[in-house]
């Protein structure tokens, strides 16, 4: 028999709109996204190297997750998977390489800006889209093509491009006010899509924020001096080593310092332009809730702020992403809709960037299409119960830049080595619960990493082949495979 849900799935209704139900109020919603933003940035996660009062606003009078987690820690997979609510595999983004068959790939499958567009909300889009094809299912964009310029940056507006003066960050906030005010006297509900550059490399803060840490340094973090000692992949991800790969970004790097001293000169001044490009947006935030508290729209507006993948801010020695390590699996979750969301709540259980789109649809009361394999956390912004919420999590990432090597060669000594991504990370596959995480490089010999991450946080100590764990390596590997099965990517 048809369920219920699965009913009003078919009918294309939800329940705030079936006939005889009082009518609800539907939410705006402006959903807030950063690139490779870490939640050490914001003084609601415990900063302390810069003031983030309006990130720490939306902390205080939202909800703050501490275990949101990407399902593939790379921008255009990200993105995609955001959109759709479902896994790389299902929307057929797997990599940045693969943006140029993007248009065929992810049209077919419903995303949210388009079911929201049917159900009657206005739709815009402002900011880093790093997809190939136009947006789809937004009245308005206006997008930075590609990664896009921090300074007097090209954008590309309901498909005419433009150049607007300014820094990216102030500019896609304009851009974004613009939208807002011209939704004055409007009863129709609205959806924004506000997307920020910052603070992807090269690290870029606006001119006024540039001299912000002068004097002070950023405190070092516990994997600084990672040795990989048992961790192959890692030992060989040279690519993203600060004093391999940053160097060329920062030529005035003095040519005296010893290895160490180069290596912490580019933390220092790499981690600082990181720190001050997030300011602005903390900044920039605080334009938009303050408009909105001028024109009466506060207590109406859902607001999700998130990042689309986790970064390596210095973490292990390295800068990027794309490992399934914690620095790069982890995102900021912030989510402020009074009345729904518990004001300071904090919440541990597991949410995906998969189940933003199916949230969003959920409290605007428009059907969540069966393509979406995530779930809306609408029980956990109120701190209530949720009937079988997931206890553990499943991660992918496909971008191969290592098979296509001749492994006999080294990019740093050999000229004539030549390879496809600038990162050697190796695809894996994985499954992480409360404490333990299973890694496995399926294109590397079947090579495999367990962390038990209550003794070993920073995922330093590789246990796979440790006997202690024998029972729990065969705990995980189940627990993969039924994660496989669930989101069909077997």
């Amino acid at each position: 028999m048809m369920t219920r849900r699965e009913a009003l799935r078919t009918l294309g209704l939800s329940a705030p709109t079936m006939l005889g139900a009082a009518p609800v109020k539907r939410p705006n919603i402006l959903f807030v996204m950063t690139d490779d933003q870490v939640p050490q940035t914001m003084g609601c996660y415990g900063s302390t190297v810069l003031s983030t009062p309006n990130f720490d606003r939306l902390a205080r009078e939202g909800v703050r997750f501490t275990n949101c987690f990407v399902t593939n820690s790379l921008c255009a997979p990200s993105r995609a998977s955001v959109l759709t609510g479902a896994y790389s595999h299902i929307n057929g983004i797997r990599g940045n390489s693969e943006a140029a068959d993007a248009v065929e790939k992810i049209n077919p499958i419903a995303t949210y800006p388009e079911v929201l567009q049917k159900a009657g909300y206005k739709t815009a889009m402002v900011g880093k889209w790093h997809l190939a094809h136009n947006p789809t299912g937004f009245d308005y964009w206006c997008i930075l093509p590609g990664q896009g310029l921090y300074f007097d940056p090209d954008f590309i507006e309901n498909g005419a491009k433009k150049k607007i003066s300014g820094y990216a960050t102030d500019v896609t906030t304009d851009l974004a006010l613009n939208w807002l005010k011209g939704r004055a006297g409007e009863t129709q509900p609205w959806c924004l899509v506000f997307q920020h550059k910052a603070p992807h490399r090269p690290f870029k803060p606006a001119p006024r924020h540039a001299h912000l840490l002068d004097g002070k340094d950023v405190p070092y973090p516990a994997t600084f001096d990672d040795d990989y000692k048992t961790r192959q992949m890692a030992l060989e991800a040279k690519d993203m080593k600060l004093e391999l790969s940053l160097a060329p970004d920062y030529p005035e790097l003095p040519a005296d310092l010893s290895a160490p001293e180069k290596k912490k000169w580019l933390f220092q001044r790499f981690a600082k332009d990181y720190y001050e490009a997030s300011y602005s947006i903390d900044e920039n935030l605080g334009r938009v809730l303050a408009h909105l508290d001028r024109t009466g729209q506060t207590d109406n507006t859902l607001i999700i702020y998130t990042a689309d993948n986790g970064f390596f801010l210095g973490d292990h020695g390295w800068y990027d992403k794309r490992f399934m390590y914690e620095p790069s699996l982890r995102v900021p979750l912030l989510v402020r809709y009074p009345g729904k969301a518990k004001a300071g709540h904090v919440e541990s259980r597991f949410v995906l960037n998969i189940d933003h789109a199916p949230t969003m649809l959920q409290l605007a009361g428009a059907p969540v299409p069966a393509s979406m394999q995530g779930r809306a956390y609408t029980a956990l912004l109120a701190s209530k119960p949720a009937k079988d919420w997931r206890k553990s999590m499943y991660y992918t990432y496909y971008e191969n830049s290592w098979n296509l090597r001749d492994k006999s060669k080294d990019a740093f000594t050999d000229p004539s080595f030549q390879f496809f991504t600038a990162h050697r990370v190796s695809p894996h596959r994985g499954v992480r619960t409360e404490r333990y995480k299973l890694i496995h490089y399926y294109s590397e010999n079947n090579y495999w990493e367990l962390f038990d991450l209550k003794k070993d946080p920073n995922e330093l100590r590789n246990v796979y082949a440790e006997l202690d764990y024998s029972p729990i390596v065969a705990t995980m590997k189940k627990e993969l495979d039924r994660l496989r099965r669930v989101y069909k990517d077997v």
